[in-house]
């Protein structure tokens, strides 16, 4: 039998791994974050403007901690939309003023 040394120090890699393996599994899998605006009322709380046939669009709004890779979900019409933030500027005054470009995402149920 022939070993092969590669180097690679195996207690340095779980160290690196050993922060991910104790932390809560919801800590793990939700990197980002779902803010639900469909019950707010669109042109009054916040605005929407649809770019690229639907498929994305230049929201402005409040909120604190929205940040690129979280999902925002709207109303359209009847039905809930959800979208990808991409890009978000906040705002100096207010704060938690912030416009941001999205991108529509399918809506996954069961979440």
């Amino acid at each position: 039998m022939t070993f092969i040394r590669t180097g690679m120090n195996l207690s340095l890699s779980f160290l690196n791994w050993f922060p991910r393996i104790t932390q809560p599994k919801n800590q793990l899998t939700e990197k980002y974050k779902t803010h639900d605006y469909s019950h707010l009322e669109p042109g009054s709380n916040y605005f929407f403007e649809s770019l690229k046939e639907d498929m994305q669009g230049c929201m402005t709004g409040f909120g604190k901690g929205i940040k690129p890779g979280d999902y925002i979900i709207l109303r359209q019409g009847s039905e809930p939309a959800r979208y990808q933030v991409e890009e978000i500027d906040y705002y100096s005054d207010p704060s938690d003023m912030w416009m941001a470009l999205l991108k529509q995402v399918p809506i996954i149920f069961g979440l």
